[in-house]
């Protein structure tokens, strides 16, 4: 077992890897050939790259592909996805030029509110603190201005303040649940500070309230921090046609395709096992595009998942059906993003990803996510009522599984070309490589 080590973020990245490398790997040269092969060979971008976080010791890279002939509301998106897994891209877009010849994708968003809370203890009368909060409320907005100022010039800002009673949760628990508009900006450092002045105001404040007793004056401010649930931040993405435009496999009816779509939707509505993983179909091309645009997918993936329950059972983001001969296959979704602060103005990948999108403003990437989104589970709904999902996924996989055993382009060519007619599974690969090999 190793020893702990004391002042390591103090050290230079170069004594940090020879620690690193020399305490936990059989080959110490060998791993720290492979850290710093990773490394940018510009000096600048690896530098801006090690000060993202703390203990930088190299780069991981993801694959960044796109997905082509995405039509939202009119217009025409090449959309960039960071994502490992590999029949995603090829599913988006798929279904982007499913769609392309259907109408496209129609999306509005709904709101864009944000909320931040602080969390405090209060043991007095509540009729007390009431009144308190009613003298107070102008002082928080007023005391906040400095923080305020900027945003509000450009149209943001502090939405409203409340007080809200926890108690039946809680013995005195109590919460100050404000709402935000923060245009452009996911707002995380710009709610989280306006929330911490909230608290030092509701502190000072509380100590020279005459009403207060002595006792009530003592009140604790557990912690003041933004959600990242933002049910009242949403966007609507949908698609639809007549019913008979669905048909694009001989193997089954438009009629049929559209009904078992529409159960496969239902089931997920209903059953939770599968609700996780319908939704996590969802994510896979939301995260990849929040990710290539340098946003916060842990938030993003958090909030969704929560909105995805907010009716006290786990249930699908996505919703089906079919009125008056037209199919329809929708969602409605929060999404807190930005297209300024953060990494958005970094990273060189990420201003590259925002340009490649026009530059969007935060409203507009929320409405490409979005369909992303849609995009990803429509494809994976096809093939799991059609072909089923492995025939695709497989084929997809099956380079991966290739380099794994180290095929070189030859064997690569020969064992695509073979699995065009055979069924994709590890072993079958394996064994043709195996095969091919022996034969040579």
């Amino acid at each position: 077992m190793s020893e702990s080590i004391s002042g390591f973020s103090k050290l230079s990245k170069s004594k940090k890897i020879d620690w690193i490398v020399n305490t936990y790997f059989s080959n110490a040269d060998e791993a720290k050939r492979i850290l710093e092969q990773y490394w940018h060979i510009d000096e600048k971008i690896q530098q801006l790259h090690d000060e993202f976080i703390e203990n930088t010791i190299s780069n991981y890279y993801l694959p960044l592909g796109v997905a082509p002939n995405f039509l939202i509301n009119g217009k025409l998106y090449t959309i960039p996805m960071a994502i490992e897994e590999s029949s995603v891209v090829a599913a988006a877009s798929k279904s982007a030029k499913f769609w392309l010849d259907r109408g496209g994708f129609k999306t509005k968003v709904i709101s864009t509110t944000k909320i931040g809370q602080v969390h405090f203890m209060y043991h007095g009368n509540k009729k007390t603190l009431e009144s308190f909060f009613s003298y107070l409320k102008p002082l928080l907005f007023k005391d906040a201005k400095p923080i305020t100022k900027n945003m509000e010039q450009r149209g943001g800002g502090i939405l409203d303040i409340e007080l809200r009673d926890k108690t039946n949760d809680i013995k005195g628990y109590y919460q100050l649940h404000a709402s935000f508009e923060t245009l452009n900006a996911m707002g995380a450092n710009f709610i989280n500070s306006c929330l911490e002045q909230f608290a030092k105001t509701f502190k000072s404040e509380a100590l020279i309230f005459d009403a207060f007793s002595e006792e009530e004056k003592d009140i604790q401010i557990v912690m003041s921090i933004l959600s990242n649930y933002v049910p009242d931040c949403l966007v609507r993405a949908e698609v639809s046609c007549k019913v008979e435009d669905l048909n694009e496999d001989n193997t089954i009816s438009a009629e049929e395709f559209a009904s078992k779509f529409i159960q496969a939707v239902n089931i997920a509505e209903v059953e939770p096992y599968r609700a996780v993983t319908h939704n996590k179909g969802i994510m896979n091309g939301i995260d990849a595009v929040v990710l290539a645009t340098g946003n916060d997918f842990r938030a993003v993936e958090a909030g969704i998942h929560a909105y995805a329950s907010r009716n006290g059972r786990y249930s699908s983001l996505t919703h089906a059906k079919v009125e008056d001969g037209v199919f329809t296959f929708w969602m409605e979704i929060p999404l807190a993003l930005g297209t300024v602060g953060g990494l958005t103005g970094l990273h060189p990948l990420v201003k590259l990803a925002l340009e490649l999108l026009y530059n969007p403003s935060a409203k507009e990437l929320m409405q490409i996510v979005a369909v992303a989104g849609l995009a990803q589970n429509f494809a994976a709904i096809r093939s799991l009522t059609t072909t089923g999902i492995q025939k695709g996924h497989m084929k997809m996989h099956l380079m991966n599984i290739l380099n794994q055993f180290g095929a070189n382009d030859h064997e690569k060519a020969v064992i695509i070309d073979y699995f065009k007619t055979h069924t994709v599974s590890h072993s079958a690969v394996v064994e043709a490589l195996k095969n091919l090999r022996a034969n040579k």
